[in-house]
């Protein structure tokens, strides 16, 4: 149990690190002028989206049993993948 327990953990604090990266994509967003905003606030409800997503696989593993979670496990990774991507690209592109 301990591993999947160290597996939760190390995905929640990548997932707090990401959320700090989407609040500094949302202040960006509410200074920024007209047009730019609407962009942000499209590229912000993708990754909101991809956020849920995560969330939702991450409540998936606290239900899981002991051999359930290592197949969970793949999905959270992409869940992860895809989410850090999403922030990578937003905040490159609204640099």
């Amino acid at each position: 149990m301990a591993t999947k327990e160290a597996y939760r953990e190390k995905i929640e604090a990548q997932l707090d690190l990401l959320n700090a990266r989407i609040d500094l994509l949302k202040a960006k967003a509410q200074s920024a002028k007209a047009d730019a905003r609407i962009d942000y606030e499209r590229e912000l409800d993708d990754i909101k989206q991809k956020r849920e997503t995560l969330e939702s696989r991450l409540d998936s593993l606290e239900e899981s049993g002991q051999e359930a979670w290592a197949e969970l496990q793949e999905g959270i990774d992409q869940a992860v993948d895809d989410l850090r991507e999403a922030v990578t690209n937003a905040s490159e592109r609204f640099k």
